[in-house]
């Protein structure tokens, strides 16, 4: 019976794709405030101007590809009953062949409608005024913008409480809920933490290994270090 590992992913595994993270540029995302184009007051203020961002990052996905870094991930399934929890709202893990990716923070080629949360649709192309629900209500980006909920929590919760082995790759632990999934790790799970910079984890009750990487190259030392416990 293959072993549980769960593995949080940020911004920094798909910087190497080339797909940029607001935080290496003091708050701005592409040259946007996040606050303008990542908040529902941006919305409300100027939601076409939070329609053409989302229109240009779906552009932007479609000419880039999964690094070595999503690759291993995948690959790693071959030994391991691997689990993706994503703050990455791209589809480079899955473009890459993981089959079990749980995206927090939602997909930037899904849209939802503005009343309904739970009315989700696959959107490849251009998202534009105009484009409606069923019941005649505005889709928007199936996002999940600072000061919302996180509907996928709990599920992520119950993966990381029930991990044998716990890795952290390429986000900064700074942006909650997400960062706090951490503590959620059984007291005897061996974590592992990919970063080429990485924090102090305060108050850490697990056994902890630090590969200061980046993702592609900390995978690679991941892989090795976790076939040794086969």
């Amino acid at each position: 019976m293959k072993k549980k590992l769960v593995v949080l992913t940020g911004a920094g595994i798909s910087a190497e794709s080339g797909i940029k993270t607001f935080r290496d540029s003091d708050g701005l995302w592409e040259g946007h405030n996040v606050m303008d184009v990542a908040t529902p007051e941006g919305w409300r203020k100027n939601p076409a101007l939070v329609l053409d961002f989302y229109n240009q990052r779906r552009k932007q996905l479609k000419e880039v590809a999964p690094n070595l870094g999503h690759q291993i991930l995948a690959e790693l399934e071959n030994e391991f009953d691997v689990y993706i929890i994503t703050q990455n709202v791209d589809d480079l893990h899955e473009r890459a062949g993981s089959t079990n990716v749980l995206h927090l923070h939602g997909e930037l080629l899904k849209v939802r409608s503005t009343k309904n949360p739970n009315y989700i649709l696959d959107w490849q192309e251009d998202l534009n005024f105009g484009d409606l629900d069923e019941n005649k209500n505005q889709l928007r980006p199936h996002i999940v913008w600072f000061g919302e909920e996180v509907p996928a929590l709990d599920e992520a919760i119950t993966l990381t409480q029930s991990a044998d082995y716990f890795a952290v790759i390429g986000t900064s632990l700074q942006v909650y809920p997400a960062a706090g999934l951490i503590d959620f790790t059984a007291r005897e799970t061996p974590i592992f933490y990919i970063d080429p910079k990485p924090i102090k984890i305060p108050n850490l009750r697990n056994p902890l290994d630090v590969i200061p990487e980046v993702a592609s190259e900390g995978m690679k030392t991941l892989k090795k270090k976790l076939i040794e416990f086969i």
